[in-house]
């Protein structure tokens, strides 16, 4: 594509070249020994003849909208070594305005999705690969027209004036008559048919159905699918894979959070003062576990069924798991036995903004020698969770709730969790299980022992 000047210096030499072998067919106006034509490719460009002798003057030109207008072809960014390929999911269609920046496609992978701006202003030439296709890194995806604008924005509706009269007050309006009760069943198609395919040039985001009124479709046994994306599809091969391979087996206890519970009440404060972070329950485990993992490092450990080895790890990584709307994800919170309180608690803070924004990389999940899930924030007294690959355990916790337990010879109500350690029993024994999960009960009942290191 050429730039301005370059076409303006193109265009003059052909100007000078055609003057100088005469070519002007617009003819010679009747002036003595002048004469003035114009070239129909060059409208604003002029020669003057005096006495046969030429003289050029240039005065200005137009460039063409091909040199205004580029024409660019984006393509999949590059992936992670771990991800080889990706499913697009257009938001705009062809013909659309985009700003700089904004969100054209997202391309969801087995780990996360993937947002592939616009580089420029301008405007959807075409779209290269159809909706819901798989594209891998350097493909292709859509040709945009640069326009060098941003595309308007709506105004808002301007507010009626306050000096308008007001109105007299009427009736309440008569409800319209409800609905029919639908009476058939909706039309289904054949598992033999083939759905219709649409062209990528049609390809526009739908929003979401209306709901139905309350009762409105009551007896009906309707159906409909969705595919399932490909994170979901990684998730299911991933625990499937887990639970024909790992000896999966769980042990439980219950922790009381009375004592957390007032630490929490008590320096809460303080701690938002000093760090600007809220302080959670979650960093309380994720200390706690760490602390427990070097005490029992075969918990940390892997088994290489390649080599029939055992791999020990000297580093701490823990995944916590993060229910997001496009299905669960595990950031990696990294070198956690290195960390405090705080850094443990600002580390997990901007995973889950960026788990909540969609914003998380490959690299944040990356990884990872043992996972915590918290299904307690959705309310779940009991559970069994399953490894997460090629990781050799996982711990369970779950929501808090006051029960009566006997303390000192006493029955007292107590807040209380319950919580589960899942691991694979080739590499763990039930001893180091157990006494890992005790570990982590007592670091969280009592913090003074993380201080003291019992």
């Amino acid at each position: 594509m050429l730039s301005r000047s370059r076409c303006v210096s193109r265009a003059f030499s052909r100007s000078l070249s055609a003057f100088q072998k005469g070519n002007c067919p617009l003819g010679r106006r009747s002036l003595p020994g002048v004469s003035l034509c114009q070239g129909p490719g060059y409208p604003n460009s002029r020669k003057v003849v005096i006495n046969n002798n030429s003289v050029f003057s240039v005065r200005f030109f137009r460039t063409t909208a091909v040199c205004k207008d580029d024409l660019v072809t984006v393509k999949t960014p590059a992936f992670a070594e771990s991800v080889t390929e990706g499913d697009v999911r257009w938001e705009k269609a062809v013909g659309d305005t985009v700003a700089e920046d904004e969100v054209v496609c997202e391309i969801e992978t087995d780990k996360t999705s993937v947002q592939v701006p616009s580089p420029a202003n301008g405007v959807i030439e075409a779209l290269l690969v159809p909706d819901g296709g798989k594209v891998e890194g350097g493909t292709p995806l859509f040709t945009l027209r640069k326009t060098g604008a941003a595309p308007a924005k709506a105004k808002p509706a301007e507010a009626p004036a306050a000096a308008a009269p007001k109105a007299e007050p009427t009736a309440a309006p008569v409800p319209p008559p409800a609905a029919p009760i639908p009476t058939q069943m909706p039309s289904v198609p054949s598992p033999s048919q083939p759905p219709s395919s649409k062209p990528v040039s049609a390809v526009k985001p739908t929003a979401a159905p209306p709901l139905a009124e309350p009762g409105a479709g009551k007896g009906l046994r309707s159906e409909h699918r969705e595919k399932m994306n490909r994170m979901r599809q990684r998730i299911a091969q991933r625990l499937k894979e887990a639970q024909n391979t790992c000896a999966m087996l769980t042990t439980f206890n219950e922790i009381d959070m009375s004592n957390i519970q007032e630490m929490r009440a008590r320096h809460k404060e303080a701690f938002l003062k000093k760090h600007n972070l809220k302080l959670g329950f979650m960093s309380a485990f994720v200390k706690a576990s760490a602390f427990a993992l070097q005490e029992q490092p075969v918990v940390n450990a892997v088994i290489d069924d390649t080599t029939k080895e055992v791999v020990y790890r000297d580093y701490i990584d823990i995944s916590v798991a993060v229910a997001t709307p496009r299905g669960l994800v595990v950031p990696v919170i990294r070198n956690v036995e290195a960390m405090n309180y705080a850094d443990i608690e600002r580390t997990i803070t901007e995973l889950g903004e960026k788990a909540r924004k969609n914003e998380l990389a490959i690299e944040d999940m990356d990884g990872g020698t043992f996972t915590i899930s918290n299904g307690g924030v959705f309310g779940s007294l009991f559970g069994t969770p399953i490894i997460n690959p090629p990781q050799s355990a996982i711990l369970g916790m779950h929501a808090i709730f006051d029960r009566p337990v006997a303390v000192g010879g006493k029955v007292e109500v107590r807040p209380m969790m319950y919580v589960a350690l899942t691991y694979d029993h080739r590499l763990i024994d039930g001893r180091e299980a157990v006494t890992f999960l005790r570990k982590i009960k007592a670091a969280v009942e009592d913090p003074r022992v993380l201080l003291l290191d019992l």
